[in-house]
């Protein structure tokens, strides 16, 4: 019986130092061999997924930016992309907090020009959260954001707003701190056609309310015709949820949030301990 396989990337397939086991490789290999589908289902921006994967010589559907953005064999088969109403009003939202963010389009990630001076004046203001990061990151935080072919500075969202055919797919607020995250999210509930999640302690995302990886599953399996009790979805955060409440079989990993974990059918080991391949060898190799 072939199954569907959704992985997410980040603390699941990538291990603490960002790097794909040669175990969940094989894993992997092993499973489309065999007839599965494996893809992959993250919040990463859909470029950054494809190039990861080239890195590690895997080849592997894609569901970009939190499954909003679904690629097969290199071909977009599914984009839910954020109505300009709400992206202005969620730009004008973090403009009135001064949080710096991040927007995830279609035409690459764009960062807003204030980054790096906005997460200085946290800095000043909290100094005590200077001492939660390391110094790479305290240093990649608050220098000077500079372009590249897939990251791209911009000064007023009018402007990202004027590109011809812009799809806005999420946001992304890095929140070091608790109590400015949860004016954010109480800030976010009332704009509406969007929806909140998290892939860690310290972020929101924001994407139009029916973007998430639930739509990336749904979309692939649909795509395969692979009925949706045979799919299997892997995670360790709150934005791999909607894939796991659609999945037939939900698979937490060990190092995964425990409220996640308490939602899951199973937990599988750590990302560090090649928990996706023990996954995948106990509940669809060896089945």
């Amino acid at each position: 019986m072939r199954k569907l396989i959704a992985i997410d990337l980040d603390g699941t397939l990538l291990s603490s130092r960002y790097q794909i086991s040669k175990e969940n490789i094989q894993a992997i290999r092993h499973a489309q061999k065999a007839g599965h589908i494996v893809i992959i289902c993250s919040g990463r921006a859909p470029e950054d997924i494809a190039a990861l994967s080239a890195k590690f010589n895997l080849e592997c559907p894609i569901a970009g930016s939190n499954g909003t953005v679904v690629i097969v064999n290199g071909k977009e088969i599914s984009n839910i992309s954020m109505n300009k109403t709400s992206v202005i009003s969620a730009s004008k939202l973090l403009d009135q907090f001064k949080s710096p963010y991040r927007v995830y389009t279609n035409y690459g990630v764009f960062i807003e020009a204030t980054w790096a001076k906005r997460f200085a004046e946290i800095f000043e203001q909290y100094k005590e959260i200077k001492e939660t990061v390391s110094i790479f990151e305290y240093k990649m935080l608050t220098e000077e954001p500079i372009e590249t072919d897939t990251l791209k500075i911009f000064h007023h969202i009018d402007d990202l707003l004027s590109l011809k055919n812009i799809k806005v797919q999420k946001f992304f607020i890095p929140t070091l701190i608790q109590s400015m995250k949860e004016e954010l999210i109480s800030a976010f509930e009332k704009i509406e056609e969007i929806a909140l999640t998290s892939s860690g302690p310290t972020n929101i995302e924001i994407m139009n309310k029916n973007g998430n990886k639930s739509n990336g599953i749904k979309t692939i399996a649909k795509h395969f015709g692979i009925p949706l009790e045979n799919t299997i979805a892997i995670g360790d955060n709150f934005n791999d949820l909607p894939m796991m409440e659609a999945a037939g079989l939900s698979v937490a990993m060990g190092n995964g949030d425990p409220k996640v974990k308490e939602l899951c059918d199973i937990i599988t080991l750590t990302n560090d301990e090649h928990g996706v391949a023990y996954a995948i060898e106990k509940y669809v190799l060896n089945l």
